[in-house]
């Protein structure tokens, strides 16, 4: 693929992995100083490697997850959280990454992950209460 087919496949993704409104957001507040950088991130991180077929958009998603908490990334956990529905992964799921995370990251790290994953899961279930 060239750059602007890599683009594409990148933003079909990154729109189904994270949705319309978040691209949207993050393309509408592009600026001269990230403009460059939100290219690049469609480019390669998603129509790079997430679009490779070794591992199916379920697994990279438990797998940004955990990474994520290992780096203690709480914006980009929140939104992989998210995220991470849309690919067909459970919370139950989730919680069992966090708790994965407990003993190779430390407890310190999965505590805040936890009450992150519960913020975000009460925030989604009102939006399908109050839509």
């Amino acid at each position: 693929m060239n750059d602007e087919q890599r683009y594409e496949a990148g933003m079909g993704v990154r729109r189904a992995v994270l949705g319309d409104a978040h691209v949207d957001r993050s393309l509408a507040n592009r600026t001269d100083v990230t403009e460059e950088f939100q290219n690049f991130i469609t480019r390669y991180a998603w129509g790079e490697i997430w679009t490779r077929d070794g591992l199916p958009r379920h697994t990279r998603s438990l797998l940004t997850i955990a990474m994520m908490v290992a780096l203690n990334r709480s914006e980009e956990l929140a939104l992989h959280l998210r995220a991470a529905r849309n690919n067909g992964v459970t919370r139950d799921q989730v919680k069992e990454v966090l708790l994965q995370t407990a003993i190779y990251c430390g407890v310190p790290a999965a505590n805040s992950a936890f009450h992150l994953a519960d913020k975000v899961f009460r925030e989604q279930d009102e939006e399908v209460k109050n839509p």
